[in-house]
């Protein structure tokens, strides 16, 4: 473990996979004003290679793209390029290959995408439930290098909101609803006349994510090997006319009988490891709760804490199962750019990454 008086002469070189998609425009905003991170490498595909960034990707932030960085020239997905980190962005189409292959060649992979997500070396972490999960690294065939991922946006807020709840009461099964916002789909997303005035009961392979990831999350590292927590999850998941931020609903059968004050108490209390050590991208207070009965939504509390911190709210009692409640997060932030930089920062800290 580095002290906690570290810090960095340097900053640490890394490179952005699939830079010109949504998710990567995303890397290349946030990083280039991180205290820890520059950026010296941004890899596309085959179309984009050897143009200037500011020419290749059609820059969709809502921050202007830096000079600096629009003329850097783009370059292939291939690991012979600079930097320790590799973040990936790509689309999951391509991105299981090319994180192996960066993998294999000594860097440090993570990863916003699905395809190594499950796999059983391959630690799922969000900093403030499972950093001990960071150890599989350990066992990865992979020599110096390694593959980190982040979960699925949904699963992400979903699992954050239950782990205090987990931990101190057990937890035996969830309902939830997902209402998904449309910056989820990427862009250009969802066509207009398919969202306007509508909700889509339908988003693939969401469901399956929101139901297993979690799982894999809550459970325990035992011997090089995740077992899965003992709990199930029904999931629907909804595609809605909203920018951005990921609501959801959400039912709890608790194994014991607990006043609602203490499942407050126990939300407003929770901080973790990436709050000890006061890491750039944790968010102060990882859990909101509020009392409005019209709280949270997504135009007034996306962008808490960092865009880093779930809001929940209603917690009230239900009648099939014990308690039922509102969530909601920032779905291109905490549950995708945010969160990966978090675990970067933890391997950091933790002494995972040398450069």
């Amino acid at each position: 473990m580095i002290s906690s008086d570290f810090h960095y002469r340097d900053k640490i070189p890394v490179a952005i996979l699939g830079a010109t998609g949504c998710v990567g425009q995303k890397f290349v905003q946030m990083i280039d004003r991180h205290p820890w991170f520059q950026i010296v490498s941004l890899c596309a595909s085959e179309r984009s290679v050897g143009r200037p960034y500011g020419e290749a990707v059609n820059w969709l932030m809502s921050t202007e793209l830096p000079q600096h960085l629009a003329e850097m020239k783009v370059e292939h997905c291939f690991p012979n390029i600079s930097g320790t980190i590799a973040f990936s962005g790509l689309d999951s189409s391509v991105a299981g290959s090319i994180e192996t292959q960066f993998a294999k060649a000594g860097y440090c992979v993570i990863s916003n995408c699905r395809n190594h997500r499950m796999d059983e070396d391959v630690p799922l972490v969000i900093g403030e439930v499972n950093a001990g999960h960071l150890e599989l690294v350990k066992s990865q065939d992979f020599g110096k290098g390694m593959i980190v991922t982040n979960p699925n946006c949904s699963a992400l807020g979903l699992t954050l909101a239950l782990k205090p709840l987990f931990d101190r009461f057990g937890i035996e099964s969830v309902h939830v609803t997902t209402l998904q916002s449309v910056s989820g789909a990427g862009y250009p997303g969802v066509p207009s006349l398919d969202i306007l005035d509508n909700v889509i009961p339908y988003i693939q392979d969401e469901e399956e994510k929101v139901e297993t990831e979690p799982l894999k999350i809550l459970g325990k590292l035992e011997k090089s090997k995740i077992l899965p927590a003992d709990l199930k999850i029904s999931a629907h998941c909804y595609r809605v006319p909203v920018i951005e931020g990921h609501s959801a609903s959400i039912s709890i059968k608790l194994r014991q009988q607990i006043n609602p004050l203490e499942i407050i108490a126990t939300w407003k209390q929770f901080k973790s490891l990436p709050q000890e050590m006061q890491l750039p991208s944790a968010p102060f207070q990882p859990i909101h709760y509020f009392e409005q009965n019209n709280y949270p939504q997504p135009k007034l509390h996306r962008s808490l804490d960092k865009e880093m911190a779930v809001s929940i709210g209603r917690l009230r009692p239900c009648p099939i199962l014990d308690y039922k409640f509102n969530i909601l997060s920032h779905n291109t932030v905490r549950g995708a750019v945010g969160s990966a930089l978090l675990n970067a920062e933890l391997l950091v800290r933790q002494g995972y990454i040398f450069w």
